[in-house]
């Protein structure tokens, strides 16, 4: 038996605080899926996804109803309970023994996304913060009244937030022009860019400008803290990746399924590369051990990283840690009795992709 008693959710948001209905429910599911939170199509439900499977297999006896009970009955339930209490018997359910919580997304400033402190309570784990480079820069630009104020307050609260937080994350590595300009912009033209952004910027409005992006991915380069990279392709990192390399500085690439083998084969290509595993098991289902195996043919192994990847639905870690425990010990638990493994290594993989590698990258010396 493949055994991983405690789980760090190495990357996922905080949940959400309020009572919800059969439609809010679906558009978180719908969100989980790869999209803004969206109503399924006219006749049809989320909950005929893997995913929505998924919640119906794992989650209904943690709140005292059978498996695979019908939806609307699942959600009575839950809302019988109340939204903090069908939460906290969620999440201390999934063996999570740490959260690093994305702090990036509008629920966080809105107060309907628990903050790391709370999720971190409900779910009797510790919590730690990653700080999201965009929204700290947009930030940076409501308080700046003029292009140098703007960038030396960029800089100095990047570095600032180093103190505080495990990691920093980043959804601009695309947008921002890394495929084709992997290196870090020069002084001139990122003064130029700062000007023309500020000057057309609408109060409150995104960081978009390419330059700015790759010139706020550098900053944090420099920053000590490892960097979390959203992406849809990850083969469009391959020259950042070689350009970082040797500076000190781990880069984790975020959940992009189908990319998982794109994923794994830059790991194996740059010491300072990783790769995030538990949403493209989640995503995959019933199918997540084939998916599992697929990663492990070209990374190595202490490259790889837990995470569920959820933010909203505390049923959606219960379902990353069940759909990542399930593939693991299925596809490690078979090259053991097939003598590929030894038993002995299979366990210590296990125990290094579920939290040792991410204690390691991440510098949570006090975890479980």
């Amino acid at each position: 038996m493949i055994d991983t008693p405690h789980l760090v959710d190495q990357y996922c948001h905080g949940v959400l605080r309020t009572e919800l209905g059969l439609g809010t429910f679906e558009a978180h599911l719908g969100a989980h899926l790869g999209g803004a939170a969206v109503l399924p199509a006219a006749g049809t439900t989320f909950f005929d996804t893997q995913t929505g499977f998924a919640v119906r297999r794992w989650c209904p006896p943690l709140l005292g109803l059978e498996p695979h009970c019908p939806p609307a009955r699942y959600l009575a339930r839950r809302r019988e309970l109340g939204a903090a209490e069908a939460g906290r018997r969620l999440l201390r359910a999934s063996g999570i023994s740490a959260y690093l919580v994305d702090t990036g997304l509008p629920g966080d400033l809105t107060g309907d996304l628990t903050p790391p402190a709370e999720l971190g309570a409900a779910g009797a784990a510790e919590a730690h913060e990653i700080v999201r480079l965009e929204p700290l820069a947009e930030r940076v630009a409501d308080a700046s009244g003029t292009v140098e104020t703007f960038l030396a307050g960029l800089a100095e609260a990047v570095h600032g937030a180093a103190g505080d937080a495990v990691a920093f994350s980043s959804a601009s590595g695309v947008r921002g022009g890394l495929a084709a300009l992997p290196e870090p912009p020069g002084p001139a033209e990122v003064r130029g860019a700062a000007g023309r952004w500020l000057a057309g910027r609408a109060a409150g409005g995104p960081i978009t400008d390419p330059v700015l992006l790759r010139h706020l991915l550098w900053i944090a380069v420099t920053a000590g803290r490892p960097l979390q990279l959203h992406t849809e392709d990850p083969a469009s990192l391959r020259g950042f990746a070689a350009a970082t390399a040797g500076l000190g500085t781990d880069l984790v690439l975020l959940h992009r399924y189908p990319y998982h083998r794109a994923a794994a084969h830059l790991t194996g290509l740059h010491p300072h590369v990783y790769a995030d595993l538990g949403p493209v098991l989640a995503h995959t289902g019933a199918r997540a051990a084939a998916v599992l195996a697929e990663v492990l043919e070209r990374a190595p192994f202490g490259k790889l990283l837990f995470s569920s990847g959820t933010r909203g639905l505390p049923e959606l870690h219960v379902v990353a840690a069940n759909a990542f425990r399930s593939a693991l010990a299925r596809v490690l638990g078979e090259w053991a009795m097939e003598g590929a493994w030894s038993r002995t290594d299979a366990q210590r993989v296990a125990a290094m992709i579920a939290a040792d590698n991410a204690k390691r990258v991440y510098r949570l010396a006090g975890s479980r």
